[in-house]
C-alpha cells in the first residue's frame, strides 16, 4: 500500500513516520512517502492533505495540479484524509476568512468549516477526545478549525464544546487536529483500513 503525504507544508514528516508505524502495526506492506509529484499522488492508495497555512496550500495543489488528483482519488473511492488546514481544504463551504483569503476549497466534504476557530498560535492546547470508532484519543490543537455545519451524508466522529472536529464522509476523513503529533497510531491504522 502506497499512502502520498502531500509535502507542500505543514507536519509531513509526522504524517510520513506515523502512517508508516501503523503500516507495520497492521501488518501490511507498504509505506508512507512525502511527495509533490501529481504523478506520485495518481499512483497512491491512499493520500493526506497535512496541516499548515491552508491558503498557502490551496494555491500550491491547484498549480502543481495535485488537486485534480485528489479529487479523482475520491470518486476513485480511495482514502483521504486532511488534517487541521487539510480538513479545512476537503470542506465544501468555508468562512468569511476563507473568503477573503480567496482560498480555493476541494468541495469534496459536505461540510462547513471556520479557520482559527479555538484561536491563535498561543492557544495552542491538548486535550483527550472520545472519537467514535476509534475511543479516547489524546488530540493535539494548533490554531485549529472547526467544523461549524454537516450535511446528512457526513458522520460526526468527535466533538469539542459545541464545535464538530472529526468527520468522515465515505472515504474521507477530515480531523480539526493533529494526530501525527502523537506517537498514537490508532487514527491513522483506522485511516489506512479504510482501504482494506
Amino acid at each position: 500500500m502506497k499512502i502520498a503525504v502531500i509535502a507542500v507544508q505543514g507536519d509531513v514528516e509526522e504524517h510520513v513516520i506515523i502512517a508508516n508505524k501503523a503500516l507495520e502495526k497492521l501488518g501490511i506492506k507498504g509505506e508512507a512517502f512525502a511527495t509533490i509529484s501529481k504523478e506520485e499522488v495518481a499512483k497512491a492508495d491512499a493520500i493526506i492533505l497535512p496541516g499548515g497555512e491552508s491558503t498557502t496550500i490551496s494555491k500550491l495543489i491547484h498549480k502543481k495540479s495535485i488537486a485534480d488528483e485528489i479529487k479523482k482519488a475520491t470518486k476513485q473511492g480511495k482514502p483521504i484524509m486532511g488534517t487541521c488546514a487539510g480538513c479545512i481544504l476537503l470542506a465544501k463551504h468555508g468562512d468569511e476568512q476563507t473568503a477573503k483569503t480567496k482560498t480555493k476549497l476541494l468541495g469534496l466534504v459536505d461540510m462547513k468549516v471556520k479557520r482559527n476557530a479555538f484561536g491563535r498560535q498561543r492557544e495552542s492546547f491538548q486535550i483527550k477526545l472520545n472519537i467514535k470508532n476509534i475511543g479516547e484519543f489524546e488530540a493535539v490543537f494548533i490554531r485549529a478549525p472547526a467544523i461549524l455545519e454537516v450535511g446528512k451524508s457526513v458522520d460526526v466522529l468527535a466533538k469539542l464544546n459545541d464545535y464538530i472536529v472529526a468527520v468522515q464522509q465515505n472515504n474521507i476523513l477530515a480531523l480539526a487536529f493533529h494526530p501525527e503529533l502523537t506517537e498514537d497510531t490508532r487514527i491513522h491504522e483506522y485511516f489506512i483500513k479504510m482501504k482494506c
